[in-house]
């Protein structure tokens, strides 16, 4: 089956892009895709839409937001998923994330960065400076946020180069830190009325609620599926998806997703799947997965296990919690806060919620055991992983721990430590 990442150079030209270097890279994501996905059997016919949209990524989805852009939307870029997303589309704007996930930026933000920090750091700082991510040239800014010490100082440089607004994240739940949020948030509410032109009353926000728990519900959804003794979608189509959240209008996304999960409802009924060769089933959990980091995933289900759960932020932290629905701005924008505080990265101290949440999952999932996925240089999941490990070993659950960055050199370790990480769960 052929599969090509397309090309607009006129596009790219004019949003100020390396149009040489960005053509080059496509046709290296164009092979990796089509390698890695193409070839799965009994893919769910769901699934093309999601092709399409990886296919245009660089393409379609731009001319979108450029037009959007002359419409005059603003366009936010984001990396985290404490940016209040519903208040960007309740002002008209559209949030999108920015590229991260690759070894092949790596280099440049090492020319100016320490290398001995977080990889989707510098991955997405060498994306903006080597001018290869076309949703960094069209976001009128960058909104950052200090969950971690990498970030909020890359965002100093980050500044000089792209506009930067910070958003601060409290790293303890108490009320203290509840309505210091609360504070950030209404900042942020004023920022974005300031460049839109736009005032925020709750009939607005409510409707940027509403588009915003469409899609976590609709996630949810495709979640649930998974843990049925029948598996009908591997998980690397899972993570690809929950990727794209990211990317993608949220309403036709939402849509595109709901049809998926008719589809896979109907494949559990019909006993179509993975199920029939009772594959094992691993959670992951730990860091975020940025598109198109599918190096665990990959490895796993290459080895015939199936994985039935992301605990991070490209997985279930995002779209767990819905906000809730409220009949006054003041309410609304707390709601959004309380949301926020129940997102349980591991920056936060103290974090039980989080390993508790880990043990939920892991139930819910019918998981055979668990794999804890930590970027390289990242202080609060790795010294986090302790306390995962130890709950693990305390309820007996089978656990492996993984350090990886974006490069391909470890693959080859790495498998030999999942194989036998998964001979151990077959007896």
């Amino acid at each position: 089956m052929e599969f090509l990442v397309k090309a607009d150079p006129e596009l790219w030209q004019r949003i100020g892009v390396d149009v040489t270097r960005l053509s080059k890279m496509r046709e290296i994501l164009s092979q990796m895709y089509k390698n890695m996905f193409l070839n799965q059997e009994i893919r769910p016919e769901g699934m093309k839409y999601f092709d399409e949209i990886v296919s245009n990524i660089h393409t379609g989805r731009i001319k979108e937001i450029v037009e959007a852009k002359e419409e005059g939307r603003v366009v936010v870029g984001a990396f985290c998923v404490y940016i209040p997303e519903e208040i960007v589309v309740a002002l008209d704007g559209i949030c999108i994330g920015l590229c991260g996930g690759s070894q092949a930026t790596v280099p440049d933000a090492e020319r100016i960065l320490p290398r001995s920090i977080c990889p989707l750091v510098k991955s997405a700082y060498g994306f903006r400076i080597s001018r290869v991510c076309p949703y960094f040239q069209v976001a009128d800014f960058v909104a950052g946020e200090t969950t971690c010490d990498s970030k909020k100082k890359t965002w100093e440089v980050l500044n000089r180069d792209i506009e930067t607004y910070v958003m601060e994240i409290p790293p303890m739940k108490r009320e203290t830190e509840r309505e210091l949020l609360f504070k950030e948030v209404v900042r942020f509410k004023e920022e974005l009325e300031k460049r839109s032109g736009i005032k925020l009353d709750e009939e607005r926000l409510l409707k940027g609620v509403r588009i915003i728990n469409r899609k976590r519900k609709a996630l949810q959804r495709l979640n649930s599926l998974r843990q049925h003794d029948v598996l009908p979608i591997s998980g690397k189509d899972v993570l690809l998806i929950e990727q794209i959240a990211y990317y993608d209008d949220p309403e036709r996304f939402a849509t595109k997703v709901e049809e998926l999960c008719d589809e896979l409802e109907d494949r559990i009924a019909k006993g179509i799947g993975y199920g029939e060769k009772k594959p094992l089933r691993v959670m992951i959990s730990g860091t975020p997965m940025a598109f198109p980091n599918f190096k665990l995933h990959n490895i796993v289900e290459r080895l015939g296990a199936i994985i039935v759960n992301e605990e991070s932020c490209i997985g279930t932290r995002y779209f767990k919690d819905l906000v809730e629905e409220k009949n006054n701005l003041t309410d609304q924008l707390y709601a959004i806060v309380d949301r926020s505080m129940k997102v349980h990265c591991a920056i936060f101290t103290p974090n039980e919620e989080r390993i508790e949440r880990i043990l939920e999952e892991y139930k819910n999932s019918k998981a055979d055991g668990l794999i804890y996925y930590s970027l390289t240089f990242c202080q609060t999941y790795l010294i986090e992983a302790v306390k995962v490990k130890q709950t693990c070993e305390r309820e007996g659950i089978p656990f492996l721990m993984v350090e990886s960055d974006y490069s391909p050199e470890d693959v080859g370790q790495l498998q030999t430590r999942v194989e036998a990480f998964l001979e151990t769960l077959r007896g």
